[in-house]
């Protein structure tokens, strides 16, 4: 009876750890390297480049744009517009974002995107998930929530408190790259790009890239399963920061 109860015991544990072992496989990143990239905002820089666009006709350095980075996309390399048929395709490249079919979000996930990409109003949110989203999740729902999930985690690093403490200065690549490290572990630094803009004879950063493993993972995990990258872009100015 002893032997047969430590039997019982023993093929449960491992019927345990095996179960415990799928549910890990299925959450953590697939590894491969760079499958997604995020691209995220920031909108001190962006409008300090492009002041005339339409996103930064409203911007303050009292806004909360100014002080985290915004959501810009999260896509597939090499992958755009899965699976959308070539007019709609053809209007989202061309044509005025508005006039795109709008998405459907919960309210809260509507409430957190408008909050983190200030140009959702312009209609990108509906480009960007034609074009990148449809590649990515299969619906709008499960994309934004994703993506913010992720901007929020960068939002909560020191990252975001580089970019904040070096506002209307100079960040370099070398900066980004030490915070990246600190934040998400050594070597993260190395799957970043800083984005940058000409605007006259300054260089401005406007985002960044990060490159992300295939997967569930939480920021530090898709990061550490990327390979990394080069960035064309060692430094810029950060733009106006915060008034106060």
């Amino acid at each position: 009876m002893k032997t047969k109860a430590a039997f019982s015991f023993l093929v449960a544990g491992i019927s345990f750890f095996i179960a415990a072992g799928l549910a890990l496989a299925q959450s953590a990143p697939t590894g491969g390297g760079t499958q997604e990239v995020l691209s995220v905002s920031w909108q001190p820089g962006y409008c300090a480049a492009r002041p005339k666009s339409r996103g930064c006709a409203d911007f303050s350095t009292t806004s909360t744009a100014a002080r985290q980075f915004s959501l810009h996309s999260r896509f597939q390399l090499r992958k755009s517009y899965c699976g959308i048929e070539a007019g709609l395709k053809q209007r989202a490249r061309k044509g005025k974002w508005t006039d795109l079919p709008d998405i459907t979000l919960a309210s809260a996930t509507k409430e957190r995107l408008l909050a983190a990409m200030p140009a959702a109003r312009l209609g990108l949110d509906r480009q960007q998930w034609l074009r990148s989203g449809s590649c990515v999740a299969a619906s709008a729902e499960a994309y934004y929530g994703r993506s913010l999930d992720l901007l929020d985690q960068l939002n909560a690093s020191p990252v975001r408190a580089l970019f904040s403490g070096k506002a209307g200065g100079t960040v370099t690549l070398a900066d980004v790259r030490a915070a990246f490290d600190a934040a998400f572990g050594p070597g993260a630094g190395e799957r970043v790009r800083l984005s940058c803009r000409k605007a006259g004879d300054r260089t401005i950063v406007v985002g960044l890239t990060i490159g992300l493993a295939a997967g569930e993972g939480l920021l530090p995990a898709l990061i550490e399963g990327s390979s990394p990258t080069k960035s064309r872009c060692a430094e810029g100015i950060t733009g106006a920061g915060p008034a106060g």
